[in-house]
């Protein structure tokens, strides 16, 4: 009985695993952009993150996942692991997300926690650079922007209503 509670416990560990992509297909040879991360510190235990959680449907790291795994067992303090990728230049679709993160655990579940998420869809320039930018609060939006221009690609993602209840954070 007891090896059937842990096969069942190891399963279920498992099955959260994440199998992420890279943002460009491995035998996609046409011309790239650069689409980066973002993140606001709001302090050494509190952050801000503006990422990319997919591209054309396929999960990919982002700066949020990095700076989670990469901060473990430091306690109290977190430090930001931004990320930027390539990706193709021609029509695409990146699921993009704003969502407030803390150090620990125990922060996120007697803090608040912002998120909006949803889909933008654009056709990036050959060798431009972009970066998801974002604004959280009860009033939430998450964009993707030209870097140069600073003009906003795509359409604007917002949510009304952007804070998340304990058990969704």
């Amino acid at each position: 009985m007891k090896k059937l509670f842990m096969g069942v416990g190891v399963a279920v560990a498992l099955s959260g695993c994440a199998n992420y992509q890279p943002a460009t297909p491995v035998d996609y040879t046409g011309p790239t952009a650069t689409i980066k991360d973002s993140v606001n510190t709001l302090s050494s235990s509190k952050a801000d993150f503006y990422y990319v959680e997919q591209v054309d449907g396929a999960n990919i790291r982002n700066s949020r996942i990095n700076t989670l795994s990469a901060n473990q067992g430091r306690g109290m303090q977190m430090a930001a692991v931004m990320v930027d990728r390539q990706v193709p230049a021609r029509p695409i679709k990146l699921s993009v997300v704003a969502r407030t993160e803390y150090a620990a655990p125990i922060l996120a579940l007697t803090g608040t926690v912002y998120q909006v998420k949803g889909v933008v869809e654009f056709t990036p320039e050959a060798n431009k650079s972009y970066t998801v930018r974002g604004v959280l609060g009860e009033d939430a939006s998450v964009w993707v922007e030209d870097d140069e221009s600073k003009a906003v690609v795509g359409a604007k993602v917002e949510k009304h209503g952007a804070k998340l209840g304990v058990f969704e954070k």
